[in-house]
């Protein structure tokens, strides 16, 4: 059993549609971020960061991981399934795990923050952080007219991580009009939606 700590933000929906699609038994912890309950101590213990998500694989003698990227990594290893063991196929994934966790997941963040939750406009972030996610979504769909998936042909570990964050464009941030033009993430987006395991992934935590 996996004990997942989480909210529902696209880094936490990472973990919950990769739960899914291992098809791994998981019993949910809701961190509520809007009332700090990520600072709490018990919490700490598991996420040095108090960042959510984070798990404890009761599994494996109550082994705790925390930062979205490395439990991916963790349960694919532990599974056998969604990255390859070895070779060019493998590192494929992990670059573009990595370009989601130090890209585009950051600068999607930025963005949400400053046209969404920011107490007041500031013009100059408002353009920039909305420049660079059309710049991000450029690269992304130009590697999608190359591949089926971010890493190839297979889906993969990577594609579980970008999909909540494009979800979260056009449902928390309300802004949809950036996809314009952009045909090939828009297939994406619509192919990666219609997976059951993604579907369930993204209702959790239900509260």
């Amino acid at each position: 059993m996996i004990n997942l700590y989480t909210w529902r933000t696209p880094n936490g929906r990472k973990i919950s549609i990769a739960l899914e699609e291992f098809g791994l038994p998981y019993t949910v912890f809701p961190i509520d971020i809007s009332k700090n309950e990520q600072f709490a101590p018990d919490f700490l213990n598991i996420s040095p960061n108090n960042k959510i998500p984070a798990i404890v694989d009761e599994d494996a003698g109550g082994l705790s991981v925390f930062e979205s990227g490395a439990i991916l990594i963790y349960l694919a290893e532990k599974t056998g399934k969604f990255l390859p063991a070895s070779g060019a196929a493998r590192y494929k994934v992990l670059e573009w795990l990595n370009w989601q966790v130090g890209g585009m997941g950051p600068m999607f963040g930025q963005f949400g923050h400053f046209t969404v939750y920011a107490p007041e406009t500031i013009p100059y972030a408002v353009e920039r952080y909305t420049g660079e996610v059309r710049r991000l979504l450029g690269v992304l769909d130009k590697r999608l007219s190359e591949a089926a998936y971010v890493g190839g042909d297979d889906y993969s570990i990577a594609d579980m991580a970008i999909f909540p964050w494009l979800a979260g464009l056009t449902t928390g941030y309300k802004a949809e009009a950036l996809l314009d033009g952009f045909n090939y993430v828009q297939a994406y987006i619509d192919k990666i939606a219609a997976r059951p395991a993604v579907g369930r992934g993204m209702l959790v935590p239900q509260v």
